[in-house]
Parts: structure tokens; sequence; C-alpha cells
């Protein structure tokens, strides 16, 4: 008779999503604390406006380096899309689908670009995406110059500033609930998710068992650019004009946020809990720390330091849950 044994506490308490868990709850006992209205509903619900955008490329960059690559031009790609947008606004009058469908498409070439020239030409995708960190960003600025495009249709606002019904809840948070869990169910309970993982942990190793890794890596850089133009759409329509340095220093902030998630930077380990843990734990972490007035050179401090820890924490807990192991073993 076969019986499975139960998973020791200590793994459990060991886990880094448990630990973040943990740490997210001392943030919000810190912080509400600090300030009566970091508790406050409605306040907590209008912050999620300031990350949701965020949030939505976070998604897609888990799988990238799950898969072991990097995208640092997402926010290139951002600006690249709320440029084309504001002057297809501003010069042509288009309606609020045709800016959505621009914003999509010109994410989804640029991610797709990116992809093939990882893929077929065989870049590495770091020197892709800093040339493109730069170049979409350039071409921004080459568009507009100094100029902010303000004209946008009066329906476009919903997009990024509305409410679901006539409740408190907004549309942008909506839209990121329902892609983290189509995420969350691609990760880890299709083929394509184990196959990241494979890629991640050894990418000779998964072309020798058939994995056809270079087209999933172009699938990341495409999908990851298409969220890039819905994010930029969403971005655009909430803050009502597009500037070219619109969503500056994004990139960053976004890989703090997959690592911290528990995603290795190394490739092939990561999980969707720890991922929207960590989003809403930065997320609000700023919130608590704009209530109390704490400057954004110490958040960005701030933001270092957990990346410090979400870089070096997992792979001591990991060495340390081996070595308890080994112990158990030997006795």
């Amino acid at each position: 008779m076969n019986s499975t044994r139960k998973m020791p506490i200590w793994r459990i308490l060991m886990q880094w999503e448990v630990i973040l868990f943990f740490m997210f709850v001392a943030m919000i006992v810190v912080n509400s604390s600090l300030s009566p209205y970091f508790l406050d509903s409605n306040n907590i619900l209008r912050t999620t406006f300031n990350f949701m955008e965020k949030a939505i490329i976070v998604l897609p960059m888990m799988f990238i380096i799950i898969c072991g690559d990097i995208d640092i031009s997402v926010a290139g790609i951002i600006a690249l899309a709320s440029s084309f947008m504001g002057l297809a606004s501003q010069h042509l009058g288009v309606g609020t689908p045709a800016l959505i469908f621009i914003g999509l498409l010109t994410g989804l070439s640029v991610g797709a670009l990116n992809g093939l020239i990882i893929t077929k030409i065989g870049v590495p995708a770091i020197a892709v995406t800093l040339a493109g960190f730069f170049l979409f960003r350039g071409i921004a600025y080459a568009m507009l110059g100094d100029m902010a495009v303000t004209t946008y249709p009066e329906s476009f606002a919903y997009l990024g500033q509305g409410y679901i019904g006539n409740t408190r809840v907004p549309f942008e948070l909506v839209v990121f609930i329902i892609l983290a869990i189509i995420f969350g169910i691609v990760l880890h309970k299709t083929t394509y998710g184990l196959n990241l993982f494979a890629i991640g942990n050894n990418s000779t190793a998964a072309r020798f068992f058939g994995i056809n890794v270079n087209r999933i890596r172009f699938f990341n850089f495409a999908l990851i650019g298409l969220l890039s133009g819905l994010a930029s759409v969403l971005l655009t329509s909430r803050i009502g004009s597009t500037r070219p340095n619109i969503a500056s220093g994004w990139e960053l902030e976004i890989i703090v946020i997959v690592v911290l998630g528990g995603v290795s930077i190394f490739g092939g380990a990561g999980n969707i809990l720890g991922v929207v843990i960590s989003i809403f734990m930065v997320g609000l972490a700023r919130f608590g720390m704009g209530l109390i007035n704490v400057p954004g050179i110490v958040m960005n401090i701030v933001m270092g330091f957990l990346l410090l820890i979400a870089v070096l924490l997992p792979g001591s807990l990991r060495q340390l849950q081996s070595k308890i192991l080994t112990k158990q073993q030997q006795r």
C-alpha cells in the first residue's frame, strides 16, 4: 500500500513565495501604522491605476526570464506605440478602436522584430533589446520632439481611467486579473509552460528532446511586444497625453518585480503566485511611501534593496534546503 508523505513544515516556510507573502503582510502592517489612509479600500483600488500597466508587462517578462532571456526595450516600445497613437489621433482624427489597433499592432510588430533578430540571426537578447531601448525611444523623440499630444477622443479615456459598471473596480485591474489567470494556466498547466522551464534550465537539452526553442523564444518576444502595446494604450489613456519620455525607467522596475517574485534571473524557475504577490507588494509599497512623502530617490533605493534580496535570498534558501535534506538522508 502506497502512502504519500506530506511536505515538512520547514520546507513550506522556506519557499520563496511563502516568505514573500509574509513580507507583503509585514509591509501592509507597517504602512497602515504609519498612515491611517493606507488601508482605505477606495484608496487601494485607485492606486492600482499607478501600476497596472507595469503589471501587464510583468506577465510576459516572466515567460522571457524563465526561458533564460531578457527584454529591456519594453518602455521604448510603449513610447513608440504611444507616439504613433498620438500622431494618428492629432492629425488623422482616428477613433478609439483604431487607436487600440495602432497601439497593439505597433507593439506586436516591434516585439516580433526583436524576436526575429534574436532567433534567426542569433544575436543575444540583451544586445538586441538594449539597441531597442535606445532606438524606439529615439524614434519617439524624433517624431514628437518636445511636443506633447493631448488630442484624444473622449471615449478613449475610459480604457485607462474607467471603472467596471457602477463599482469602484478599475477596468485596468480586471484586464490584469484576466491576463494573470491566463498566464498562470499556460505556465503551470500546459506543455508550453513546461517547455519554458526546460529551455531555461538547459536549452541544448531541450532541443535534443524535440522542443522548438527558437519558435518559443520568438513567440515570447512577440507576446511581450503585444502586451507592451496594450500597456501603452492603457497608460496613454490614463494620463491623457503622449510624450516621448513616457514610461521612462519602467524596464528596470518590471525586471525587479519579476525577479522579486521568485523567477530566477538565470532562467528555469518561477511561478505565477510569487510574481502576482510581488506586483502588489511593490505597487502598494510605493503607495505607502507616497502617503508619508518619502522622496523618489529613497523609493529607488528601496527598489534596489528589494532586487538585491530577490537575487541573493532564493538561491541561499535552496542551498540551505539541500544541506538539510542531505543531513536527513545521512541519518
